[in-house]
């Protein structure tokens, strides 16, 4: 992951910190293990390529804590679920 900009911006008396982030070789990750096949079979799926920088901005935007690991968890599971992010996915199947 690579930072492409940071603007600082005042709204209302707060500090706003907006950051572009590239996720480009994430998604190219993605594809490359669903055209190899890799991890859609066996006990452990491998379920798709999730980026920090996106990790970070959904557990903002659910009001979960990086501690809270079981309502990360069901935030990330609704997230990849949901076909906004299909092209992160590799594994297709439900969890």
């Amino acid at each position: 992951m690579a930072k492409i900009s940071e603007k600082i911006d005042f709204e209302h008396d707060h500090m706003v910190i907006k950051q572009r982030h590239d996720v480009s070789q994430s998604l190219k990750d993605a594809q490359a293990a669903r055209d190899a096949g890799i991890g859609m079979s066996g006990e452990n799926r491998l379920v798709g390529f999730l980026d920090g920088a996106v990790l970070t901005a959904w557990l903002k935007e659910a009001g979960v804590a990086w501690s809270d690991t079981e309502a990360a968890k069901e935030v990330v599971k609704r997230k990849m679920m949901s076909g906004e992010f299909a092209k992160m996915r590799v594994w297709e199947g439900s969890y």
